[in-house]
């Protein structure tokens, strides 16, 4: 059931400019939907987890909304592990582990997992039974959390499970992305990316991360092979939204994109370039240097006019200069949204699909709310890990085709 209320509330607690920039963001979504056009999505890593707004966004890839992600190798970790995880949070020490290979704070987690699934769990790997009972006894306490990476046996299995997914990516030519969503859950962006075909892809400066699945992601493909399967993805939409994401290179400073980034280069070797320029990109952000950043350039051009003396923009903007406020502020088609994703999102979904005539069957909502507790617990217990089983029969089946 969709709280109308609440997300009313959510659209009143943005700022005036704010409110107009998400009215113009979902005209623009709908003109392009309206014309067959396709949208996708740059999302950052843990608040697009924690605010639900991740699993929202399989909801409306499954509705035909978006038609591909770039995203971070922790999101694809904690994807992996089920998107959010219900852990217990002990003393490491009262564990026998050493402080010093620990966690800041001297934690250590276990999941939090049903019978069936850690009787399943055991028939993949070799669990410490010992170490087990040690966690039920010992004092703790619940988390909700990002799944998949520090709790035991969980973050172990993913990382065990990345080296096994490693190999078919090598056999097949594919990226760990397009793999792993063999087995994941349909509610995740990889699991709805593989079952409908659209791409799930790590952004370039978002491989450093979620331990050994970064480094089995990174090796996966090329660097130049993911830097042309994300050009192919960007250049295929009509509208682009970054969600609580940094460094966003591929969008504004590729090699591939001609308009704001570095392509003159590809084009000159004769590679297949593309361009932003009649795009709409929509960046929900917190930071309000975001708009002040457009506010300069629009008023005065000052950010162009920096970059054509060859300027640092940090000094002659006098504000603290992020990297992708540069193309951002110069592109005609963007849209600054100053807010908290796990409000602007749940706005965003729920105006576009009214206006197009689509029943959004999950919504998520700012987990400050109590629809957002409840909805974490939902995620908890019904977004499920990665099936292993599911994920090598599909590879047989791939293999077998190609």
């Amino acid at each position: 059931m969709i709280n109308e209320q609440l997300l009313n509330s959510f659209y009143s607690n943005l700022d005036s400019r704010s409110r107009k920039s998400l009215d113009d963001a979902v005209e623009k979504i709908v003109e392009a939907r309206k014309k067959g056009g396709r949208i996708v999505v740059a999302t950052g890593s843990g608040p697009n987890i924690h605010e639900g707004v991740t699993t929202l966004i399989a909801e409306l890839m499954d509705k035909g909304m978006i038609h591909g992600v770039t995203t971070s190798s922790a999101v694809v970790g904690h994807e992996m592990g089920g998107a959010l995880d219900l852990v217990k949070m002990c003393k490491a020490s009262a564990l026998g582990f050493e402080e010093r290979f620990m966690p800041r704070g001297n934690v250590f987690e276990f999941t939090q997992m049903p019978e069936e699934q850690m009787a399943d769990l055991r028939k993949e790997m070799v669990l410490d039974d010992d170490l087990l009972a040690r966690g039920e006894e010992a004092e703790g306490h619940l988390v909700i959390k990002a799944a998949g990476n520090m709790a035991y046996p969980m973050g172990l299995r993913n990382e065990e499970l990345a080296a096994e997914i490693l190999v078919l990516c090598k056999a097949y030519g594919l990226p760990f992305e397009t793999v792993a969503g063999w087995g994941a859950d349909r509610r995740t962006m990889l699991g709805m990316g593989a079952e409908k075909g659209f791409p799930v892809l790590v952004s370039i400066p978002q491989l450093v991360g979620s331990g050994h699945i970064g480094m089995a992601i990174g090796e996966s493909i090329s660097i130049f092979e993911r830097s042309k399967r994300i050009a192919s993805m960007l250049e295929s939409a009509d509208v682009i939204i970054e969600s609580a994401v940094a460094l966003t290179q591929e969008i504004h400073d590729g090699p591939f994109e001609c308009y704001t980034g570095h392509g003159i280069w590809s084009w000159w070797k004769g590679l297949h370039t593309y361009s932003l320029k009649d795009k709409t990109l929509i960046r929900i952000d917190l930071d309000e240097n975001l708009r002040k950043a457009q506010d300069l350039q629009k008023e005065s051009a000052l950010i162009q006019e920096a970059i054509d003396k060859g300027l640092p923009k940090t000094k002659i903007s006098k504000i603290p200069f992020r990297m992708e406020m540069s193309a951002f502020a110069r592109h005609e088609g963007s849209i600054p949204i100053i807010g908290d994703i796990g409000e602007v999102w749940p706005v965003l979904a729920w105006k576009t699909a009214s206006a197009l005539g689509v029943s959004l069957d999950f919504m998520s909502y700012a987990q400050h709310t109590d629809e957002g507790k409840a909805m974490r617990e939902w995620i908890v217990k019904e977004v499920r890990p990665v099936n292993r089983r599911k994920l090598l029969d599909r590879a047989g089946e791939y293999g077998a085709r190609s």
